[in-house]
């Protein structure tokens, strides 16, 4: 059993790793600032500090609960938001993993478990991308995320913290039991938006291009489920504890699914046609993008189970059943 403190632990995928954590027989502390996580989404065996990461005396007195290790995610992740307001991202990503860093250097805890992100790549130069392609974000909000696994590097070689950094690409789905129960605030990504479509509470949505060079002319992405993520996670504390070695890894299905196959198969899950419209194309979309995620399985034995869409889109219907 370790004893775990995640940090933005009520939010969408942060609430999935306390729950995984918890079934696996951990101890788990949440700290959050309500910010997009909820209440709603904690569970009542596990420990709840309400604080902000910007607060350094509300993460040392986290930090002060013998923690064995830190998972870290707390972060402003709107694309478009992180390009017309930078700052507001340096200082929430960038100074407040500065402050957990600090608040686990004075207090002797030498694990954490980064929520990173594929945006680190920028547009891929060669696919699948694996751990060994540059990075070369080309929104601020990727750029945050390879300045903490910067970050991260150098703590490791002069405080001794070692570190797992999970790059995430596109999550999605909910817990099959339907144990979480917040829905995500303020969705960014193409299933959430689909289902409020579906839902009525949006009338429409939009397909951004279809002339890429892809089988349907439509952008092609690596979708990998939330509880998926979030065995990562737990299988990332276990080797952390186990060695003092350091990783990056790429976290996803190795497949990819089309704008226009999440569409369709939506429509095929919930059992009815919804109503869009093909747009131009947006600035910064790769025709393609697809993880390899070989060294996940090396390192942590982890691989994807969740590999129909299907499967995953009923998860998030599911939420308004």
């Amino acid at each position: 059993m370790v004893k775990v403190l995640v940090i933005g632990g009520a939010g969408y995928i942060g609430s999935h790793v306390v729950k995984d954590l918890l079934e696996k027989g951990h101890q788990v502390v949440v700290f959050d600032n309500f910010s997009t996580g909820q209440e709603i989404n904690l569970f009542n065996n596990a420990e709840l500090i309400k604080g902000d990461i910007l607060d350094k005396t509300a993460l040392e007195m986290a930090m002060s609960q013998n923690i064995d290790a830190v998972i870290h995610m707390a972060a402003k992740k709107a694309v478009g938001e992180s390009m017309i307001n930078p700052g507001l991202y340096a200082d929430n990503n960038i100074t407040g993993s500065i402050n957990i860093l600090n608040a686990m250097v004075q207090f002797g805890v030498k694990h954490i478990v980064f929520s990173s992100s594929a945006a680190v790549y920028g547009m891929p130069q060669y696919l699948p991308v694996d751990e060994k392609h540059q990075r070369n974000p080309i929104n601020f909000y990727g750029y945050t995320k390879m300045v903490i696994e910067d970050l991260l590097d150098w703590y490791s070689k002069l405080k001794n913290i070692n570190y797992i950094a999970l790059r995430y690409f596109n999550a999605v789905g909910y817990a099959a039991d339907k144990s979480i129960k917040g829905k995500e605030k303020n969705p960014q990504n193409l299933l959430p938006i689909i289902i409020e479509t579906a839902t009525g509470s949006r009338e429409s949505f939009q397909i951004f291009g279809k002339d890429y060079q892809t089988a349907d002319g439509t952008c092609e992405r690596d979708y990998i489920h939330v509880s998926d993520l979030a065995d990562a996670h737990e299988k990332s504390i276990l080797r952390l504890m186990k060695d003092d070695s350091s990783y990056c890894l790429n976290l996803g299905s190795g497949r990819t699914v089309s704008v226009q196959q999440m569409t369709d198969a939506c429509e095929k899950v919930i059992g009815k046609k919804l109503k869009y419209q093909y747009a131009p194309r947006r600035f910064g979309d790769p025709d393609k993008l697809v993880s390899q995620a070989d060294l996940a399985y090396q390192i942590l034995g982890w691989k994807a189970k969740y590999t129909n869409i299907e499967d995953i889109i009923q998860t998030t219907w599911n939420m308004e059943l």
